[in-house]
């Protein structure tokens, strides 16, 4: 027994458990829109390339710096268009009312085209990533990836505070870059 105990610790030493970093694949990942179809990276990656924005989600409130990330991508949404670039919203949460609250998040807002908001209960994609702010009143470390078309992360954003978010400016110069 106690060597199959120091063969687990060892084995999560050697395993990386940080957030995946510029250069490296993106994992995949298969999430949900608010309609339950489905959204794949794979998949989206044929189209071009997709930029992956992991927002807090529901920490008991709305989180007031996601909504205004969200309302300064939107008003980009043309230049993420012209880029041929999908853009991947992550909505983290518990699993009860979840669904409710992306819908009160999203509330009346008319979504581009190019703009997908997917939802994490329970927080599968979350720990994946190795994304997850396990704190009191915290889901998930705000984060963005710009990932190539070959499934390779050409940008990487992770912030461990609330307000620091990857400017559009600095997401739009990485998608430029690809080209």
């Amino acid at each position: 027994m106690i060597h199959v105990l120091s063969a687990l610790v060892m084995l999560q030493s050697t395993m990386k458990m940080d957030p995946p970093a510029v250069g490296e694949m993106a994992p995949m990942f298969d999430l949900h829109q608010i309609d339950h179809s489905s959204v794949r990276l794979k998949p989206a990656l044929r189209r071009g390339p997709v930029v992956l924005v992991v927002l807090r989600g529901f920490p008991g409130y709305q989180c007031p710096f996601c909504t205004k990330q969200v309302g300064e991508w939107m008003t980009h949404s043309d230049d993420f268009a012209k880029r041929h670039a999908s853009v991947v919203f992550v909505y983290p949460g518990p699993v009860d009312g979840l669904e409710g609250h992306l819908k009160e998040f999203v509330g009346n807002k008319e979504i581009p085209k190019a703009f997908t908001f997917t939802l994490d209960p329970g927080y599968g994609f979350t720990n994946r990533y190795h994304l997850r702010w396990d704190a009191p009143n915290e889901t998930a470390y705000p984060s963005t990836f710009v990932i190539a078309r070959d499934g390779h992360i050409r940008f990487a954003k992770v912030s461990h505070t609330h307000d620091d978010r990857a400017s559009t400016e600095a997401v739009l110069a990485a998608l430029d870059k690809l080209n």
